[in-house]
Order: structure tokens, then sequence, then C-alpha cells
């Protein structure tokens, strides 16, 4: 999908020969029924007999309309033009136009449009419109191919704000197209073919070990894990060189479970075939670089995805194995299923030898984060207060949101084992914080967070499927560590 913008008075756009166009109406709207266009008299008096008013997403459809050269405009409430406002109207207007196919959409508002507006209805029309096809017999794509938007005034701002979109949105679809792919066509090593496919360019280098270099590291509690599944492991390293080499990089590492059975401790039958989206960080930092490779920013980033299956197969650990980490620690394996910490632990040691400015793990790691935080916000966990307040900045302007959760010494007592180092699970209580006291062991010399993103990475029930969290709030936090915030990013998001 291509994203342009235009400076146009609402005179002009209702004579494009566009397939559809998407009217913003917002509540301070005097001035637009005083015009003399063609919908302003139609709108006011709808209004006056109650057909529609000023609350998020209320609608108007208008086909073939006197005046307007579109078959099919739709007017939609924005109220008072914040940015949950604007993205409710949006998803409201693509309700009514998602079977019109359009192929070239407009998006018109009479009034001063914030870069953040831009931002989220970008956004929010890509997400509506998205549709996977790589696995279907018949694949419908998506017919929308360009969205137009246009306001009386655009400024840089505005202009950057839509060269950013476009980067989160391709960036964004990249994570759910590899999340959203059945097992049997995301394989490690296939996902290791899409990272080598996405780093191409001067900037980016991409080197992809197998088990015998794993081994040769020494990283066990990775090896462990993929001790089951006759797909061979792969560890992905990505690396983006934005800025001088002298500049620490920031580190991301995606957990890479491309099917998660349990192992021999294993899951129930019932909804067993999302685990296919286990590997959701993994996927969030494949598109957080196809966005930088568009982008460009001034930083360095490296990516570490440790990709295997955890299958139960004869050779699978068993509860009660202790393994011994990269870092040297010996951990007590009490639950198979408690997998993603293992391969995380030893990606976090691989860290270090970057030096970096701050690592970042992402991981659907516990079902004891759904509960806390449901689909809304995702875990964060962190130490490193700047690192907190920076990532949660991040989070609320781009809608991405997260949490931040305790991370107190108290709970790591239920991680002791007599039989190794560490445990790698506690008991039931406070499960997501327990499984990030774990991890911060292994990343003690740097600053360090965890995203748990087990409620945010994909849907369930009819709407199953990928959401591409939390590629907005990283490129988002990314861009601030550039010093490249494009205005959409900025402190304007606070309606």
């Amino acid at each position: 999908m291509n994203f342009e913008i235009q400076k146009r008075a609402l005179s002009s756009v209702l004579r494009d020969d566009l397939d559809a166009l998407v009217l913003l109406w917002p509540a301070q709207d005097a001035d637009l029924i005083a015009s003399k266009d063609p919908i302003a008299a139609l709108l006011k008096q709808a209004m006056q007999q109650g057909d529609f008013e000023h609350k998020p997403g209320a609608s108007l459809y208008l086909y073939a309309h006197p005046g307007v050269k579109t078959r099919h405009l739709v007017v939609v409430s924005v109220a008072d033009g914040s940015t949950a406002d604007v993205g409710t109207a949006m998803k409201a207007a693509w309700t009514v136009l998602k079977s019109v196919k359009a192929k070239r959409l407009g998006v018109h508002a009479p009034f001063n449009m914030s870069a953040q507006t831009v931002h989220v209805l970008a956004s929010t029309l890509a997400d509506a419109s998205y549709s996977y096809t790589s696995t279907l017999s018949q694949p419908k794509p998506r017919a929308l191919k360009t969205v137009v938007f246009s306001a009386p005034v655009i400024h840089a701002e505005q202009r950057a704000a839509v060269a950013h979109a476009q980067a989160l949105v391709s960036g964004v679809e990249v994570a759910k197209e590899w999340a959203n792919r059945p097992a049997n066509h995301a394989t490690p090593s296939m996902l290791a073919d899409a990272a080598k496919s996405i780093a191409k360019g001067a900037c980016f280098k991409c080197e992809v070990l197998g088990p015998k270099e794993v081994a040769k590291l020494g990283m066990g509690a990775f090896l462990a894990v993929a001790r089951g599944s006759v797909e061979p492991l792969r560890f992905i390293v990505m690396r983006y060189n934005g800025a001088a080499a002298s500049q620490a990089p920031v580190v991301l590492v995606g957990k890479g479970i491309t099917f998660d059975t349990g192992g021999i401790s294993m899951k129930p039958a019932a909804e067993m075939d999302e685990m296919k989206f286990d590997m959701c960080g993994a996927a969030s930092v494949l598109g957080v670089f196809q966005a930088l490779g568009q982008l460009k920013p001034a930083l360095n980033v490296v990516g570490l995805i440790p990709a295997t299956e955890n299958m139960p197969d004869g050779s699978a650990v068993k509860p009660g194995d202790v393994v011994t980490s990269m870092g040297g620690q010996t951990i007590e394996i009490l639950n198979t299923d408690a997998e993603g910490r293992l391969v995380l632990c030893d990606a976090l040691t691989y860290a270090e030898r970057f030096k970096p400015h701050a690592v970042i793990d992402i991981a659907t790691l516990t079902g004891a984060c759904v509960i806390a935080l449901g689909g809304v916000r995702s875990g964060l966990f962190t130490s490193d207060n700047a690192l907190a307040e920076m990532l949660q900045l991040a989070g609320e302007a781009s809608g991405d949101l997260c949490w931040r959760m305790p991370l107190d010494e108290d709970y790591a007592q239920g991680l002791k084992s007599r039989f190794a180092d560490v445990a790698n699970v506690a008991g039931r209580q406070a499960g997501a914080i327990t499984a990030a006291k774990f991890l911060q062991r292994f990343a003690s010399r740097y600053p360090w967070a965890h995203l748990d993103i087990a409620g945010t990475a994909w849907r369930s029930g009819a709407a199953k499927g990928a959401t591409g969290r939390p590629v907005a709030l990283l490129l988002n936090y990314l861009l601030i560590q550039a010093e490249q915030k494009t205005p959409s990013l900025s402190s304007s998001h606070r309606k």
C-alpha cells in the first residue's frame, strides 16, 4: 500500500477521479456547514434530522452524489479530533467501504491535520484492510493500492509523518505475514531466509548460525529446547549500521519459537494451533528491520533471533534435566513449556559482545501476562528507569501501549533450585514477573528491558491473526534514539 499527501481544498478533492473518498468531519464544523460545497447542505439537514451526529465514527454514506465525482463518499465524524477518535472514525469508514474494492482511496480533512492524525489514519486503515493470503489456494489480496491524504494546509511534518507511516506499515505487515504463516511455512530456516532478504543493502549485514556454531558458542539452554525437533535451529544475527561504528547499538532480541507444543510438558490440544504465533517476537524484529531499511535513521541496531521448534520426541529435554547456559549458569528445567526464556537467556548473553546501548527482548512469554494486562498493553519489565520511561513514551506516542510491571528481588525466590543455579519456572503466582526475573539474571551487564507480548501479539477467535505489535513501539523508540523522531512521534499525542 502506498501513501501520498497533498495540499488540497475540499472543493478540489470532490472533483477528483477517486474510487472512493472519506471525508473526516470535525465537531467544530460551523465554517464547513456555511460553505457552498455540494455536501454541506445535505450534511446540515442530516444533522438536523438526527441522522448524523458528532460522535466518533458516526457516518453518512453518499452514492453518486451530485457535484461529487467519486461514486462512493463516506462522511465520518472525528468528533474532537483526538487520535482515538480519528482511529475510530477511520475504522468506521472502512467498514462502509470495504466491499467497494477501491484501488485508489482519498482521505480528506477539511481542517489542519496534525502529523499524529496522519500517522493514526494510515496505521488504522492499513490494519483494517490487511489480508493474509500466503497459504490460500485462491488468494484475495488487498485491493487497495494507494491512499491519498489531503488537507487545506500541509507542512513538512505531515510529509515526514507519511514517510514514517509508509515504513511502519511495511514493517508491521512483514511481522504479520511471518507470524500468521503456519509453522510448516515458517520454519527456523525459512525465518533465516526472510532475514537475509530483508537485510540487504549497504547498511545491513545478516549472519545465520546453525547447530554446530551454536554448540561451539556453548548455548546449552537454546540447544536443549531444539533437541526434540527435526527442524534444525537457526540463530539469526541481523545488523543495521546507520551510524559510526563507535556508536553503541540497540540490540533487539526476538523469541523465535516457530511452533510450541510445550515439549514433554505438552500443552492441551485446544487452540494449540495458535502456538504458531510463539515467534511473534522474532517477527517483530524482522518488521523493525524492514522499516529501518526505508527510513535509514542514524543509529546502529542489532537483531538477534534464536529460532527453533519446541517438540516432544525421544531426544527432547525432560522435566528435571539440568543444562548449562552460554553464560555458564546451570538451569534446572522443571517445565519444558517454559522454553522461551531458555532460548532468550543464551541470546541475552550473546548480546554482551556488542557492548550495547540497550537490549530489549520481545517475547510471547507467559499466559500470566495475558491475565494481568489482556490484549491492550504489553508487559514492560526493566530495572532501568530511563529505559522504562523512553519505552513508555514511545508506546504512548505510537498507540502501541505497554505497562511497567514490578521486578522486586523477592519475586526471584521461587526460582531457587537444589540441583542447579536456577530453575526455569517458579510457582503459579506472578508468573510473568518470575519469568522476567529469570531473564534478568542473564542481562546484568547492560541496560535491559523485557516486553511480554503474549496478550498483544495476536488475536484469537473469529478475528484470529497477528497484530504486528510491538513494531510501532520499537520503531518509535529507535527513532527517538536516533534523534530523528518525526512530529507524529512527538508529544503531540496527548489528547
